[in-house]
């Protein structure tokens, strides 16, 4: 009885969640009444804070609540997904997402941004040394670059080999780098090109760390919470998609990946295990090819899509079959992201 008392328990708590959270989606983000104080944020900030006064920096950059993690182009200050100041929202963000960041990756993120508000709020690229240590800070920014993983001219900090990016990611994941508590970054480093980056960095924050700026004020045009007048809906809606046509390239990988009815009769079905795995793959593949969870969850509909119609199983153990396509679907993002095309032909 003690059983059954407690499905009905987790049917009902679905059913009330899905009602809760189809009203959230339909309500404008402006409207949710989201704040830092309070909230996981703040804890975040001032953890943040008190690493910034630990590295004897005195600038305090504005952290609020935004559409995403990063800083306005050219202000100091920090903008933090909204999802983390309501458990709610964090709950439909890993529903989306495949899963959500834990206090260590926001603290990364939180870095890597403090990196991009020191360097905003002194100019550090507008000095010399910049350009011949992280390149041309004017350098047109592009959304699908080429990486390379071996690289040592680069530190390793947040996903995607993200210092390759532009020279203004290189300066943010440095510093960041540099940042965090316990990390032995002269022995880390040791013999790589990246060591000389850090090495100035390091100088050059015994020089302005102990300077104090006026807090720079927050505007609609940074994108605030308040400003964000749609709805929560449209905010998942307005991800970057693949364009995969029917499908059908990926056929000959998911026969090698998955089986036949004839080879594995008692498999499950591989649109089932896709389907039961999709958020674990979409983290993971997110996580390694440096790309959005909306982007990894198209291609993954697809595979689904594809392997339906062919009938496919899974022969052999769950986890082989999840790093299968854990590599395979990385190893094709990749390709998209620096192509911006799934073309046989590219």
């Amino acid at each position: 009885m003690l059983g059954t008392r407690l499905a009905r328990t987790g049917v009902v708590e679905t059913a009330e969640w899905e009602i809760e959270r189809a009203q959230l989606l339909g309500r404008r983000i402006s409207e949710l009444g989201l704040a830092v104080r309070g909230t996981r944020v703040e804890q975040l900030t001032r953890r943040l804070y008190d690493e910034l006064e630990r590295r004897g920096i005195v600038f305090r950059p504005p952290v609020y609540l935004s559409d995403e993690w990063g800083c306005p182009d050219g202000t100091p200050i920090i903008g933090v997904p909204f999802y983390l100041a309501d458990e709610r929202l964090e709950r439909i963000e890993a529903e989306h997402a495949g899963s959500i960041e834990s206090n260590d990756e926001a603290m990364r993120y939180l870095r890597h941004e403090a990196g991009h508000a020191l360097n905003y709020a002194f100019k550090v690229h507008a000095r010399k040394e910049f350009a011949s240590l992280f390149g041309d800070y004017a350098r047109p920014y592009r959304d699908h670059y080429p990486a390379n993983p071996l690289s040592r001219a680069y530190v390793r900090h947040i996903l995607g080999w993200y210092a390759q990016k532009h020279p203004d990611e290189d300066f943010a994941e440095t510093f960041a780098v540099w940042m965090t508590p316990d990390l032995d970054w002269k022995t880390e480093y040791a013999g790589w090109p990246a060591l000389a980056k850090l090495q100035w960095l390091d100088a050059l924050m015994q020089d302005i760390g102990t300077r104090q700026l006026d807090s720079p004020e927050i505007t609609e045009d940074d994108i605030p919470v308040e400003a964000m007048t749609w709805t929560l809906a449209e905010h998942y809606d307005d991800d970057e998609l693949l364009e995969v046509g029917d499908g059908r390239q990926f056929d000959g990988d998911l026969r090698r990946i998955f089986a036949s009815a004839l080879v594995a009769p008692d498999g499950a079905l591989a649109v089932a295990f896709l389907a039961a795995h999709e958020g674990e793959l979409v983290a993971r593949i997110s996580y390694w090819a440096g790309v959005g969870p909306a982007t990894v969850r198209s291609l993954l509909r697809a595979l689904r899509s594809r392997a339906g119609l062919l009938e496919l199983r899974v022969a052999g153990l769950d986890a082989t079959s999840l790093i299968e396509l854990t590599a395979f679907g990385t190893a094709v993002l990749l390709h998209w992201r620096y192509t911006h095309s799934l073309s046989q032909d590219t």
